[in-house]
């Protein structure tokens, strides 16, 4: 799959991160850099950071009996991320439906001002009392819709992988 070019000053357009860290020494392979499973990890992190961002809270959860399934991804690994190398985690919201979110997250390796990896994701909300996909919540689809609203503004397009469709 052949990308846009995106550069790290665009993605900054979607700023606050979701997340930023160091990549511990623990992350390290036999390659000498960041193994692939570590990549997910701090996905997942982040996807937690964006999940409260919409009000998808743990509270929340907790309270109302719900939850969220990944439900697919697709991976761009575009340059290598080492230990001891800073990276932050942007998100960008691509399309929804009643019941699914399908969505970007853009590490970024700040130690080398480089883009390092493009996550996308088909999330869903679902009712953990019957363990299905479920509507989200009309307060929680204001909260998408706006960011999403926001998001379509943008003026460089979003690297879809075109496997995925709400």
């Amino acid at each position: 799959m052949k990308l846009p070019s995106i550069s790290p000053q665009e993605i900054l357009t979607l700023s606050p991160a979701c997340l930023k860290m160091t990549v511990p020494e623990e992350y390290r392979d036999d390659n000498d850099h960041m193994n692939m499973r570590w990549y997910l990890a701090i996905f997942d992190d982040a996807g937690d950071i964006l999940h409260d961002r919409i009000g998808l809270t743990r509270e929340y959860h907790s309270q109302h009996g719900t939850g969220t399934f990944d439900l697919e991804h697709h991976v761009h690994f575009l340059s290598e991320v080492n230990p001891g190398e800073e990276v932050a985690v942007y998100m960008r919201f691509v399309a929804r439906s009643a019941k699914r979110l399908h969505y970007l997250m853009f590490m970024v390796n700040v130690t080398r001002g480089k883009l390092a990896t493009i996550f996308e994701c088909m999330n869903a909300f679902a009712d953990l009392k019957v363990r299905k996909t479920a509507p989200f919540p009309d307060e929680i689809a204001r909260k998408i819709d706006d960011i999403l609203a926001r998001h379509n503004k943008l003026d460089w397009p979003a690297p879809l992988s075109g496997a995925m469709q709400v």
